[in-house]
């Protein structure tokens, strides 16, 4: 009883975000439900451009943990760099949240069949058959990326870790590319 006691002292500042993240995936679950039909199309030409590469299904995916380990790494590491995170994080995706809201948004960019059959195209077409192609301004993808990796090289431990800090841009770009290599999302997404 006095471990569980001490445990919850030393990390009762998770509760917040823990809170955040259900009050987060019941509104994104209530937008991906009621934006299907009627919202603004978001678009460049440059998307035109943009070849579908089903391969970045891997770090798009990729993206699921690292968010998730670094959150968890950051909260056991150091409470004030996790309160720090948490805001960058709650502000972009509470931004995201109410432009979804306000401004119903979505794109046309996902091709309708593949050229090729295999398995990262059988991921793809699983992601887009659970994720639809609204709710893509801003891109989430990209923006808890860039916050996970920032907490990364300024985290006092992680931060002197080369490898570490090289590992984690090289992974923040693939994920930001894979967006719009997946046609997941703009290029107007991301800026």
């Amino acid at each position: 009883m006095k471990k569980s006691k001490e445990f919850y002292i030393k990390y009762r500042h998770a509760i917040p975000a823990i809170l955040y993240g259900i009050i987060y995936l019941a509104w994104f679950c209530y937008l991906e439900k009621t934006v299907t039909k009627q919202y603004t199309v978001i678009h460049m030409g440059i998307d035109d451009y943009i070849p579908f590469c089903e391969i970045f299904i891997v770090p798009y995916l990729l993206w699921f943990a690292y968010i998730g380990v670094v959150v968890v790494y950051i909260a056991f590491a150091n409470k004030t760099d996790f309160k720090k995170m948490c805001m960058v994080l709650y502000t972009g995706m509470t931004f995201f949240l109410i432009v979804s809201t306000l401004y119903p948004n979505g794109h046309l960019l996902r091709p309708t069949s593949f050229e090729r059959d295999n398995i990262f195209t059988q991921l793809c077409s699983l992601l887009y058959e659970t994720d639809t192609a609204t709710n893509i301004f801003p891109s989430i993808h990209v923006y808890n990326s860039v916050a996970a990796h920032f907490a990364i090289i300024y985290n006092e431990k992680l931060g002197k870790r080369k490898g570490i800090c090289i590992a984690s841009g090289i992974l923040m770009v693939s994920i930001v590319l894979s967006t719009v290599l997946l046609k997941q999302h703009s290029v107007f997404d991301i800026i």
